[in-house]
C-alpha cells in the first residue's frame, strides 16, 4: 500500500496527487511512467511522473478527471492508499546538452514536462516553456517553471491570457525568440500533432509521449501498440516518447477512437454515481 501525502484539484477537472513510493522515487528517470490503481481489482492506468523528492520518497502525478478510474483517484485524499504503484516502466530520455529545448505541455502535460525543465536546466540549456490551455483558469504550475525560466509563454484559445490560438501561434514566439534546437511536448494527440507539424519547417527536432492506452504497460497486450517510422512499436516498452515527426498520426487518432464508446459510457456512469456518494474535498 501506498501512503497518499497530498491529494487536490489545482484548476477545474485536473487533479494532483503525491504518494509515497520510495523505490519509484530513487530509480525513475525522466521520460518514465508508472501504472496505478486506485481500488485493489481496479483498473491499471499509466501516468507521467510529474515531480519526486528523493529524501521524502515521494512522487508526484498531475490527470485529468475523464471517466470511472480516475474519479475514484480524484475522489481519494491524504492519508488514504494506493493499493498499486508500479514502476519506473518505459525508456528514459538520453538528456544531453543543447543549446535550447522548447517544452510544449496542455492539460496533463503541464505537469508532466516539468521533470524536463529542471533536468535540463542543471545541463545548462535554455528552457523555454509553452502552455496552452482553453482559458487562463486552467493554467498551473507557471511559477514552478519561472524559478528555472522566464521564457514561460501561455497560448489560450479564448485569449484570456498570451496569445490567443492554438499552439501553432509558436510561430510568432519563434519570430521572436528564435528557434530551439528541441522539442518536447505533452498532452492530447491534437497538441502533439499540431505542434509537430508547427515546429517541422523549423527543422526542429520533435520527441512526444503517446497518449496511448495501455493496460498492463509491459508490452504483454498490444494494445498501444503505434507505428513510428514505418514500423510497429509499443509506446509502453518501446516509448513513451518518439520522434514525432515519424508517427503516423492519423492511425494513432483512429486507435485512440476504438473504445471512445465504451470512455463515454464510463464517464457518464462515474458522473451519475457521484450524486449517490458524499461529498469530498479535492
Amino acid at each position: 500500500m501506498f501512503l497518499i501525502h497530498e491529494a487536490r484539484m489545482i484548476v477545474p477537472n485536473l487533479h494532483q496527487i503525491t504518494v509515497e513510493a520510495p523505490e519509484v522515487a530513487r530509480s525513475w528517470r525522466p521520460g518514465q511512467f508508472v501504472v496505478v490503481r486506485a481500488e485493489p481489482e481496479g483498473e491499471r492506468i499509466p501516468l507521467s511522473v510529474a515531480d519526486l523528492d528523493t529524501k521524502s520518497g515521494t512522487i508526484t502525478f498531475v490527470f485529468l478527471n475523464v471517466g470511472y478510474t480516475t474519479n475514484r483517484l480524484a475522489s481519494l485524499e491524504a492519508g488514504e492508499f494506493l493499493p498499486t504503484v508500479v514502476g519506473p516502466l518505459g525508456n528514459p530520455l538520453q538528456l544531453e546538452p543543447v543549446k535550447s529545448v522548447l517544452l510544449v505541455g496542455g492539460c496533463y502535460g503541464m505537469g508532466s514536462l516539468y521533470p524536463f525543465a529542471k533536468a535540463y536546466h542543471e545541463l545548462g540549456s535554455e528552457v523555454i516553456v509553452v502552455s496552452e490551455a482553453r482559458s487562463s483558469f486552467l493554467l498551473y504550475w507557471q511559477e514552478r517553471y519561472r524559478k528555472l525560466t522566464s521564457q514561460v509563454f501561455c497560448i489560450t484559445r479564448d485569449g484570456s491570457l498570451g496569445l490567443r490560438g492554438h499552439v501553432k501561434q509558436m510561430e510568432k514566439i519563434f519570430e521572436k525568440h528564435g528557434t530551439p534546437e528541441l522539442m518536447i511536448a505533452n498532452g492530447c494527440n491534437h497538441l502533439l500533432q499540431t505542434a509537430c507539424a508547427t515546429v517541422q519547417p523549423f527543422g526542429i527536432r520533435s520527441l512526444v509521449s503517446l497518449n496511448t492506452i495501455m493496460i498492463d504497460g509491459t508490452g504483454m497486450c498490444g494494445v498501444c501498440r503505434v507505428t513510428v517510422g514505418g514500423e510497429t512499436k509499443f509506446a509502453c516498452v518501446d516509448g513513451p516518447y518518439f520522434d514525432g515527426q515519424a508517427v503516423d498520426w492519423e492511425e494513432l487518432t483512429l486507435r485512440r477512437k476504438s473504445y471512445l464508446y465504451q470512455e463515454t459510457l464510463s464517464t457518464f456512469s462515474s458522473s451519475s454515481c457521484n450524486h449517490h456518494l458524499p461529498a469530498r474535498s479535492a
